[in-house]
């Protein structure tokens, strides 16, 4: 049997939808949402095997304009995602002007001359029929993509053509990846990944864009119980929001650790004893070092 495989990144503005589309694709949520802009910092890999055919997807940090040194190293980690694949999967809205960072992915994809599928999403969002062929006509017009394919992440419509015409851009080779593999994110990422989609999800609107968490210990008992420890810590650039964080009483952390618990529980398949702590590392966002040791781990 001849092996295929695909390496396909999946590019767009922030908020569009992309890490929804790629837990959609693999079945299993492997990237954290919400829906706050700029939830994803670094490069998620989701794993696809259907037999001979491996698909690679790298879920990117939305494309925008930085205004710090961390958005520097999302910019960044796009730009490299779209020049180490074989083909890149454009999100858009289906509504709106096309953005200026839009136009900036589609000049990179003409320099490298790369094989683009074109996903707008929310089309769950769109009532007049018309409307959304109209929008599929224009967007068809800026670039000479492989498919177009109008989605909803939200209720999976059309997700089974999308995969089909992804599918078609595997080429003969060896698969690179366990055939049994979700992703390549080491487990310390995934449990940060997942206490940190719950702050986005608990706190307001500025705080959660300070925040960074860190797994300093995951381990699981050697008493038999099947019981895993782990502690974390989230780090806010302010004191006044650590206390935010917080809560009164320790209120929002509890509640935000009994979610993430309950998530982790679920990925990891066994019993869970979490503890959070917060500290305050200030301008963090700025401070190449930090942002490192941060991003590096989640």
């Amino acid at each position: 049997m001849t092996t295929k495989t695909a390496f396909v990144a999946i590019v767009g503005c922030p908020n569009v939808g992309k890490s929804s589309i790629l837990n959609r694709l693999i079945g299993q949520k492997v990237a954290i949402v919400s829906e706050k802009p700029q939830t994803t910092r670094t490069k998620i890999t989701g794993i696809v095997t259907k037999g001979d055919l491996q698909m690679v997807f790298t879920d990117t940090p939305g494309f925008h304009r930085p205004r710090n040194k961390l958005g520097e190293r999302m910019a960044k980690a796009v730009s490299e995602s779209v020049a180490g694949v074989d083909a890149c999967l454009l999100v858009v809205e289906p509504e709106g002007e096309l953005r200026d960072k839009e136009r900036e992915l589609l000049d990179m994809f003409r320099r490298r001359e790369m094989p683009v599928v074109l996903a707008i999403n929310k089309i769950d969002k769109i009532k007049n029929r018309e409307a959304l062929m109209s929008r599929i006509a224009f967007l068809s017009g800026l670039y000479d993509f492989e498919a177009v394919a109008p989605v909803s992440a939200a209720d999976g419509s059309n997700l089974d053509a999308l995969w089909d015409e992804l599918a078609k851009l595997a080429q003969p080779s060896v698969h690179f990846f366990p055939d049994d593999a979700l992703t390549d994110q080491p487990e310390r990422v995934i449990a940060a990944e997942i206490i940190r989609e719950k702050l986005l999800r608990f706190l307001d609107q500025e705080i959660p864009h300070g925040i960074a968490v860190s797994v300093e210990k995951m381990r699981e008992r050697d008493d038999g119980s099947g019981l895993m420890d782990i502690e974390a810590t989230v780090y806010c650039e302010r004191e006044s929001h650590k206390g935010i964080i917080i809560g009164k009483g320790g209120g929002t952390l509890k509640r935000i650790s009994t979610r993430a618990r309950e998530d982790m529980e679920k990925f990891f398949c066994c019993k869970i004893n979490l503890r959070c702590f917060v500290k305050v590392k200030e301008d963090w966002r700025n401070r190449e070092g930090l942002i490192g040791q941060f991003i590096m781990e989640n």
